[in-house]
């Protein structure tokens, strides 16, 4: 059951970053991001992927419980987009003299 909350809770956590990366991605602005949020959020996820490798109750069960860290690994890769996306973004805003 723990797992299953595990997953609910990295899901719904989750389910706003491919919106947060369009947003981004459209915006063509830092304006309103944060680049230490993004970064702490970053390196909370590959702490929650460490964690997983380093528990061997879950990594001798890794075979039926796989997807709990595939949902970590898929929030990874849309946070670190995002991160792509600030400095792509801040680039605009420098040469847009935003900033």
């Amino acid at each position: 059951m723990a797992e299953i909350l595990e997953i609910v809770m990295i899901v719904s956590f989750g389910a706003s970053w491919p919106l947060n990366v369009m947003k981004s991605y459209k915006a063509r602005t830092t304006k309103g991001k944060s680049l230490s949020f993004l970064c702490l959020i970053f390196f909370g996820y590959i702490a929650g992927i460490l964690s997983k490798f380093m528990n061997p109750t879950y990594m001798a069960a890794f075979g039926e419980k796989w997807y709990v860290l595939f949902f970590y690994v898929l929030n990874l890769i849309m946070v670190g987009t995002d991160l792509v996306l600030y400095f792509r973004n801040r680039a605009l805003d420098k040469k847009n003299g935003v900033l």
